[in-house]
């Protein structure tokens, strides 16, 4: 199933440059979504802060400066509701409870399944429009 997101912006924070060409080629194809890229977790973090265009974030577990739990704690201090979306490829110890504990949307393990990745992104964009048409109205 395709997707129309060509109104969404999604942040891909991915240090490694082949594996964000992958996300960014099947994510622009399957949904026409708009990307931005951080190749680290504090780059993720102040572009959360600086760009109210960014719907969804895609954020690696394991980054450079800034690890993702951190940088999810920061995102989600700035913006609660913005839905992020942990990948890691060394999923170990407990990570995704931590992760989830941290306050992330959804946690998948690399290489991704993109199916199942698209139809939680569909999920968490249709609940963040929600939210967000709700605080542009109150």
């Amino acid at each position: 199933m395709d997707y129309v997101w060509n109104n969404y912006t999604a942040l891909i924070a991915e240090d490694d440059p082949l594996n964000y060409k992958y996300i960014e080629l099947l994510l622009t194809k399957r949904t026409g979504i708009n990307i931005l890229w951080a190749a680290n977790g504090l780059l993720a973090a102040n572009m959360c802060i600086e760009n109210r265009d960014i719907d969804i974030v895609l954020l690696d577990l394991q980054l450079p400066e800034l690890d993702g739990i951190n940088s999810l704690q920061i995102i989600k201090k700035y913006n609660p509701y913005l839905p992020v979306i942990i990948q890691t490829a060394n999923s170990w110890n407990n990570e995704e409870e931590n992760c989830v504990q941290a306050g992330c949307d959804g946690f998948f393990n690399k290489p991704l399944n993109m199916d199942q990745l698209l139809l939680h992104m569909d999920q968490c964009l249709r609940t963040y429009s929600l939210i967000r048409h709700t605080q542009m109205n109150s």
